[in-house]
């Protein structure tokens, strides 16, 4: 059980992330090379777009929390037992690595999204 729930938790995080990067970064690209049509055709055609835009200071505290949570996890089970087995010591190893490798893409979304939603606007 839980592996199932570190795993939910380690993806759960990504998609909290790339949710700032929707909100603030994607929309700040596309305007800034020129293509603010089509950012007019996706604001018009993907409603949650919006709502995630007006309420960004939400969706940064959320995301910002579930990466905190999923660092604490990652930081209570840096030394938790593998199992004997060598096919599963070895997915259980191959497992946490993935899991770094998730979370470090996350914390960089996250920071790209909150440079370009609070940084970028006062520069």
């Amino acid at each position: 059980m839980s592996k199932l729930r570190d795993g939910f938790v380690n993806y759960f995080t990504l998609f909290g992330s790339m949710s700032t990067l929707i909100c603030c970064a994607l929309p700040a690209l596309i305007v800034s090379l020129g293509l603010g049509a089509v950012m007019a055709g996706l604001a018009s055609n993907i409603p949650g777009l919006i709502w995630i835009s007006e309420n960004k200071m939400i969706v940064f505290s959320i995301a910002g929390i579930m990466l905190a949570g999923n660092g604490l996890l990652m930081w209570f089970n840096r030394n938790a037992p593998c199992p004997i087995d060598p096919k599963l010591r070895d997915a259980c190893i191959k497992g946490r690595k993935t899991s770094k490798i998730f979370y470090s893409i996350s914390i960089l979304i996250y920071l790209i999204g909150f440079a370009f939603a609070y940084i970028a606007p006062n520069i």
